[in-house]
């Protein structure tokens, strides 16, 4: 199905794009050096589309193509190497930190005309509010998944996460910002702007977690669900999804009271040295054909109307995990960047439950 539908995109694309293909000689134009997360674009796997390929066919620019793990990696690379790059893809959070520190260009719309089919929502977020500095990327929730085997009833909120009768088969975040979120808003905490007391307060709800768990996981929560090892798991929707067609015994679970709504977006650090070429790459891919195919690779949702108005099928249209209604994300909270205070505490307090 993938397959097929990234042959009829990768037709679209070729017949909508007026640009030639020049750079079969080795010869480019210029080049623009792009810094993404692992496994954050679609790259030919699975007859999906090549979308570097795509764009160095299509503008003659070569891409110097890096990943980094996390966006304390990304940050710490910007601040502390003389590496140049020119398009970044940052989480919210991270976002808010650059543009305080001043780390972030301000982006010329004027070459970006593909900005007009980003979603409303996804235009001016709450770590850019006027819209200077970013293009949305991806977007989504945090969620439960579960195994309809081991899990009786359809979990309504992260509560589940402390059942004791799943002693043992219970999974947890293992990163500081996303665990201790979970525990604020169980606590009647907004995980948005905390406290080092709001901390404490989480800490002692993770603590009473703790012996209930398993184990504390970020990639490994794929084999453990995928396998049947673990009864539920909180993680990304796009994650959520991709492990459900691995495992047909596995469902998801949204808490009533809503989640994180996280998105990355594309920006230009003030270390670029070829911004006219990153405001080419970032607005090709909002090109609503390459937008739509990184989705089939992604899982996660497009923030490009066009995009999902012309070539997302009506199951993930329709599937409120990966596009959750407005009600629901009005109901979200977003990371914003906490004070490196509040944020080493959490990651100290974090560390010492898990030691203990």
């Amino acid at each position: 199905m993938k397959k097929i539908i990234s042959i009829i995109l990768a037709a679209a694309l070729a017949a909508s794009m007026t640009a030639g293909l020049s750079g079969c000689g080795g010869s480019y134009d210029g080049e623009v050096n792009v810094y993404n997360w692992g496994e954050y674009i679609s790259n030919g796997e699975d007859g999906l589309m090549d979308i570097i390929e795509e764009f160095e066919n299509q503008t003659n620019i070569k891409v110097n193509y890096t990943t980094y793990e996390t966006n304390e990696e990304l940050y710490n690379m910007l601040k502390n190497s003389n590496v140049s790059y020119d398009v970044i893809i940052p989480s919210e959070y991270m976002i808010s930190k650059l543009i305080e520190e001043d780390m972030l260009l301000e982006l010329d719309f004027d070459n970006i005309p593909n900005y007009e089919y980003i979603m409303d929502r996804f235009k001016k977020l709450d770590c850019d509010p006027e819209g200077k500095y970013t293009v949305c990327y991806s977007w989504g929730v945090t969620a439960m998944v579960y195994d309809t085997t081991k899990v009786s009833e359809k979990p309504t909120s992260w509560e589940a996460l402390w059942d004791e009768d799943l002693s043992g088969q219970i999974l947890m975040f293992n990163n500081s910002r996303d665990a201790m979120a979970i525990s604020m808003q169980l606590c009647g905490i907004n995980p948005s702007s905390c406290t080092t007391e709001d901390v404490d307060t989480a800490a002692e709800k993770l603590s009473e977690q703790k012996p209930l768990l398993k184990k504390y996981v970020m990639d490994q929560a794929f084999t453990e669900m995928e396998t049947g090892q673990a009864a539920i798991a909180p993680y990304y929707a796009g994650d959520i999804i991709t492990m459900m067609e691995n495992n047909e015994d596995l469902d998801y679970a949204m808490p009533e009271d809503g989640a994180n709504l996280f998105y990355d977006a594309m920006c230009i650090p003030t270390c670029s040295k070829n911004k006219e070429n990153a405001e080419k790459f970032i607005n090709f891919m909002q090109e609503p054909e390459v937008a739509a195919a990184n989705f089939e690779y992604l899982n996660y949702a497009t923030p490009n109307q066009k995009a999902y108005d012309n070539y997302i099928d009506e199951d993930a249209k329709n599937n409120e995990l990966i596009y959750p209604s407005d009600e629901y994300l009005d109901k979200c909270y977003v990371f914003t960047n906490v004070s490196d205070e509040v944020y080493s505490y959490m990651q100290e307090q974090f560390v010492k439950i898990q030691a203990d």
